[in-house]
């Protein structure tokens, strides 16, 4: 799922090579933490936050896949 997120933030970005990811793993759940350089927040956030909003249903949908829920942050 890390590598899921980082690709699709690293199609939506300027500077592809500030795209960071980490994952802090639960027993049931993970939280992905996304960070992108700072001129390209908005890119990733998108307009009212449906950019940001369709990466988090997709990561929902990865993770019911494997039965493990899976939340989005995007660090500034």
């Amino acid at each position: 799922m890390k590598e899921l997120i980082k690709y699709i933030a690293q199609s939506l970005v300027d500077d592809p090579e500030q795209v960071k990811v980490e994952e802090i793993e639960g027993s049931h759940s993970s939280v992905l933490e996304l960070k992108v350089a700072k001129e390209d927040m908005g890119k990733v956030i998108g307009k009212k936050g449906k950019t940001a909003q369709a990466m988090r249903l997709i990561l929902s949908a990865a993770s019911a896949k494997i039965k493990k829920r899976a939340v989005l942050e995007i660090i500034e």
